[in-house]
């Protein structure tokens, strides 16, 4: 089974080296290619240079994360690989990450796999995957998520053909869960391997986050519930713009009346686009391959 590691990247230095050799030193072979959002650092000369078996793709501009990982499916399904792997630039994999998680078998509806992520420690689990795990029994052989973050997640290109690639509708975050939201839609899930280990180098961030950041969060949860073809529209607009207000009227969060009015006019914005991305993510279970 062909495998294509794609990597989307943005200022990637850091860790370009320990993210890229761990994945061409997988005891499972994998070809990797790189979607650079326009770095300003010297990403392209270093993979050029120290890289040359990665293949580089050159945005003249930041697409964000969903836009560029489609670039990297396209080329996939283009070239008939059997998996697409994506790993967040600021990671690396155990050697037999990727070997144990194409060895294990699974469930029909099982849509995207991922291995256990620990931190950039390798000590720790990420506080992000554990969070999304905490409700779930790792003693099980095939344990299922309704989400687990997009950091490292292989998948089958027959979930691809079948529901398609990541939704234009969101630029940086939120796309991974908007496609959990169509994966769920159409009658499949997200798989924990428990044998296969990824490190996700983010434990140094800050946990206190600015007010735009939280704003920015907020926005696209709620957008993400909008977007959420798992509901009616009614209740999607409810879970979003009528979920908004009562923030904005209850004010008991970090975020200000302003705020959460600004949020509620810009998803209101942002209707006709919703409305369009449900329809084409209820279309693409029958065979469309939507943004791709």
């Amino acid at each position: 089974m062909r495998v294509l590691s794609i990597i989307v990247s943005y200022n990637f230095e850091p860790w370009l080296d320990k993210c890229l050799s761990s994945l061409l030193n997988s005891t499972y072979p994998t070809d990797v290619i790189v979607i650079d959002n326009a770095s300003r650092d010297n990403t392209a000369v270093q993979i050029r240079q120290k890289y040359p078996e990665v293949l580089l793709i050159e945005n003249n501009e930041n697409l964000g994360f969903g836009r560029a990982n489609n670039l990297g499916i396209q080329y996939a399904l283009k070239n008939n690989y059997d998996f697409v792997f994506l790993v967040n630039q600021d990671a690396w994999v155990h050697p037999d990450c990727l070997n144990n998680l194409l060895n294990t078998s699974y469930p029909e509806h099982v849509g995207v796999i991922s291995p256990l992520h620990y931190d950039g420690t390798t000590q720790a689990l990420d506080k992000g995957f554990n969070h999304y795990i905490q409700s779930l029994d790792l003693r099980l052989e095939n344990t299922t998520a309704p989400f687990i973050n997009a950091a490292f997640w292989l998948i089958p290109s027959t979930t691809l053909t079948r529901i398609g690639a990541f939704s234009p509708l969101f630029y940086h975050y939120g796309e991974d869960k908007d496609f959990a939201n169509r994966l769920r839609y159409h009658g499949l899930t997200i798989a924990v391997n428990q044998q296969a280990i990824a490190y996700h180098d983010r434990q140094s961030r800050p946990e206190k986050l600015p007010e735009t950041a939280i704003y920015k969060s907020e926005f696209v949860y709620f957008l993400t519930e909008y977007a959420n073809i798992n509901y009616t529209f009614i209740k999607a607009f409810g879970y979003s713009v009528i979920a908004a207000l009562k923030k904005a009227v209850t004010k008991s969060t970090a975020l200000s009346f302003t705020a959460y009015i600004r949020i509620s006019v810009a998803l209101i914005g942002r209707t006709r686009a919703v409305v369009r991305t449900r329809k084409e993510n209820k279309e693409s279970g029958n065979g469309h391959r939507k943004y791709i």
